[in-house]
């Protein structure tokens, strides 16, 4: 896992902090995906909030990370694919994300159906996001 975390770290040529480790590390070890309080939560006082939020747009920016809007304006982060680049996200596929545990699923295999726009128009970003209860919850 560790060499998993310093090649993605190279391949963006981003210093290695324990700061950048560990937040990979969590996102390697989570299904899910993570807020920035989750993160917080998680690494306990070791790192301020300045730091995890540095670091995620980082990662985002990098392409190593991509965001997921939710219904109460907070942002969650998840893994992106191997295909993501710096400024160039092609996680096109949909999120759940549970009313009940919280807990965001990327659904790969859900992809984003084209928007047809009208001329003129050109999209940076699609995101769907659907709600309800995973299966886990709904038992």
């Amino acid at each position: 896992m560790q060499a998993r975390i310093m090649d993605i770290l190279k391949k963006n040529q981003l210093s290695v902090t324990e700061s950048r480790k560990k937040i990979l590390e969590l996102f390697q070890d989570n299904p899910g995906a993570l807020a920035h309080h989750d993160i917080e939560l998680k690494t306990g006082e070791k790192f301020d909030r300045v730091t995890i939020y540095r670091t995620l747009q980082t990662f985002v920016e990098k392409g190593i990370l991509h965001t997921i809007p939710s219904a109460d304006n907070s942002i969650r982060y998840a893994l992106c694919k191997d295909e993501c680049t710096e400024g160039h996200h092609h996680d096109n596929h949909v999120h759940f994300i549970c009313d009940k545990c919280e807990t965001t699923y990327c659904l790969e295999a859900i992809t984003v159906p084209e928007v047809k726009l009208p001329k003129g128009f050109v999209p940076n970003q699609i995101e769907v996001v659907v709600n309800g209860k995973c299966r886990n919850c709904v038992k």
